[in-house]
């Protein structure tokens, strides 16, 4: 099969190739470092890739600290299931699915990966394979940050860094869906982006005043750094900042802070999928290109607004 591999942490996107790989069936899931009962095979249709998961140790090492490249990246799948091993229930063979692969093991850029059944979900057929690969961690990290981790409720103000990305502009309309208030974040180019989304006022970071904001209920923090400090005196006595930016320097005072790794969920990408599919959730994917073309994806000359998206099959 075709995939992406990468070898070099310090190359980064630079240092990605187009090989050639085994293709994953039955009989090799028993032999693949860390499978076990519950795997699918996934015949890939579309692939996402998050543009830092290369400087996660997860990319080049296993779970006991052992080298792993050449690894394959990219951990947002759709695809079809091809083949089940053994003990696995809950999906069938020519079902189509989306969710999230394993960080530890290789992932979607390729013809076939290798999944856990848990952390995949049906895809509706009504639903393309770049949406369900375009939504799957975005939708899910902006649903846990906001109702898991953030306990979001109606009435209530959050602020979202990046209101225009990928995640933010998930987390944009889930919350105005759940009857916040929403303030976006981002450069000034972003703003309409991130209105249409559904932020009811804007921040421009370039050239406002963060700190103009007041005081909110919930910072949702995609960015950490400067922004993650500043964010933190935000926070209302009892509120929260929820980041995934890594551990936050700053936390609020009278707050409370959570810093949180998405994980595959079946049930919230059923949600999630139904959302889709009755419009009220809308994916921010850029572009998309194939799988010849990844690499240069990856690599852009120029700034791709929204995600990139691997179509893996026509």
């Amino acid at each position: 099969m075709k995939a992406i591999v990468v070898t070099d942490e310090a190359a980064g996107t630079a240092g990605m190739k187009l090989v050639e790989r085994p293709e994953p069936d039955v009989a090799m899931l028993a032999s693949l470092s860390g499978a076990s009962y519950g795997d699918v095979v996934v015949q890939v249709h579309a692939s996402g890739f998050t543009w830092d998961e290369l400087t996660w140790p997860s990319t080049w090492i296993d779970r006991l600290g052992r080298d792993r490249t050449p690894s394959i990246p990219g951990h947002e799948v759709a695809g079809v299931v091809s083949a089940l091993s053994y003990g696995t229930t809950g999906l069938s063979v020519g079902q189509r699915v989306f969710g999230l692969t394993d960080w530890t093991r290789d992932g979607s850029l390729a013809e076939y990966v290798v999944v856990e059944a848990r952390n995949l979900a049906p895809l509706p057929s009504d639903v393309d394979f770049t949406v369900g690969a375009g939504v799957a961690m975005s939708g899910l990290t902006a649903w846990q940050g906001l109702f898991e981790h953030g306990h979001l409720r109606a009435g209530q103000s959050v602020l979202v860094h990046g209101a225009a990305g990928a995640v933010g502009s998930m987390a944009t309309q889930l919350a105005r869906q759940a009857g916040a208030y929403v303030i976006g974040t981002g450069r000034a180019a972003h703003r309409q982006t991130a209105l249409d989304f559904g932020a009811q006022y804007f921040v421009d970071l370039e050239n406002d005043s963060l700190e103009d904001v007041g005081s909110v209920d919930l910072v949702f923090d995609v960015f950490g750094g400067d922004i993650g400090k500043r964010s933190a005196g935000l926070v209302r006595d009892g509120g929260m900042l929820v980041t995934v930016a890594g551990p936050p320097e700053v936390r609020p005072a009278n707050g409370l802070t959570v810093d949180f790794v998405v994980v595959s969920d079946r049930a919230q990408l059923i949600e999630i999928a139904q959302r889709v599919r009755d419009g009220r959730l809308r994916t921010n994917i850029g572009k998309v290109a194939s799988l010849d073309e990844a690499v240069a994806a990856f690599n852009p000359t120029e700034r791709i607004k929204g995600k990139t998206i691997i179509r893996v099959r026509p």
